[in-house]
């Protein structure tokens, strides 16, 4: 009788093990830019820690929004970092995603050779580099600036890069003097103008304006942004356990890069050939990284999905995005 139940227990271990097995994916992809909030899923995917889940878990570094937009639309990736702009206005137009959270909330920098710059008004008259025409940077700087009596197209001269890296090589080259740049961008055009001659690029760099400072002093508001987050695709948006999980370890993962910058650096600098790994260790330091459940962001994502709607229906996709886009499980009040 021993015997017996011996055996059958462990045929029940077998079939759990094999419906666990079975119950893997063939292959999980998680994809970002080359921006902080893809430091945690370059370390999840580093670490194993979705090993459980599927088969073969790999990230896929997105260039630009256009290619951001396709990836969500033909179903290029299972977990996508994005400017929570750009998540609203893919959901209200149909794209199949959940928004999991917030983790980006201060990364944008005014770079510039001028130390006297304090305000988004002192740039009137200048010319300065900005990436992604109409997506989040940009986005954030024209609110502020018109907050501030200026009209960017008219009162500053706007020259537009197709990425922050681009806006960087054109700042550390002299040929600009102001450029809006996200982190790690920041931190690369301060290390690359602190190892190269006086005779190749300008001489001091300076964090000027600090966007996330202006947006709270001009809107009365606390300093920080709900700039991008991640988002589950697909039939992931149909799976709140795997959806908790993934927002789970992204949650450990940021942590992990936050207590281990050089570690995280050098893991996101072998996956990301324009970012060196000690520029992304300096920015780690110096960037406002929370891994905000979406639900528990809906507040501050509501107020700049308003001030977006003001100034361009089209930004967020003409609406705000009903409960359904805010994560996983029951519907929660804004």
């Amino acid at each position: 009788m021993r015997v017996l139940l011996h055996v059958c227990v462990v045929l029940a271990l077998a079939v759990v093990s094999g419906a666990a097995g079975a119950a893997r994916l063939p292959k999980l992809v998680l994809a970002g830019p080359a921006a902080a909030v893809s430091n945690p899923l370059i370390r999840m995917v580093d670490s194993g820690a979705l090993a459980d889940v599927a088969e073969r878990v790999e990230f896929v570094p997105w260039r630009d929004p256009d290619q951001l937009r396709v990836m969500a639309l033909d179903g290029g990736a299972d977990v996508l970092a994005m400017p929570t702009n750009v998540a609203a206005n893919l959901y209200n137009r149909g794209a199949r995603l959940r928004l999991l959270n917030v983790s980006t909330w201060g990364i944008l920098w005014l770079v510039s050779r001028d130390p006297a710059l304090k305000t988004i008004a002192d740039l009137r008259g200048k010319e300065l580099a900005l990436p992604f025409r109409g997506d989040m940077p940009d986005i954030v700087f024209g609110l502020l600036a018109e907050r501030q009596g200026l009209d960017p197209r008219k009162d500053l001269r706007l020259r537009y890069v197709a990425s922050p890296v681009d806006a960087m090589q054109l700042l550390v080259m002299r040929r600009v003097d102001h450029a809006l740049l996200a982190e790690p961008a920041v931190s690369m055009a301060l290390r690359k103008t602190g190892s190269f001659p006086l005779s190749v690029v300008a001489p001091e760099l300076h964090r000027s304006i600090d966007l996330q400072t202006e947006w709270g002093r001009v809107f009365q508001r606390e300093a920080r942004i709900p700039q991008a987050g991640i988002a589950v695709m697909g039939a992931l948006r149909e799976r709140p356990d795997l959806a908790a999980r993934i927002e789970a370890e992204y949650a450990r993962a940021l942590a992990w890069c936050r207590d281990h910058a050089a570690e995280c650096g050098r893991g996101v600098a072998a996956r990301v050939d324009a970012l060196s790994a000690e520029a992304v260790a300096d920015s780690i330091a110096v960037s406002r990284m929370e891994a905000v459940p979406a639900r528990a962001a809906r507040g501050e994502l509501e107020f700049l999905f308003g001030e977006l709607l003001r100034k361009n229906p089209a930004l967020v996709g003409g609406k705000l995005p009903d409960d359904a886009f805010y994560g996983v499980g029951p519907a929660a009040s804004p």
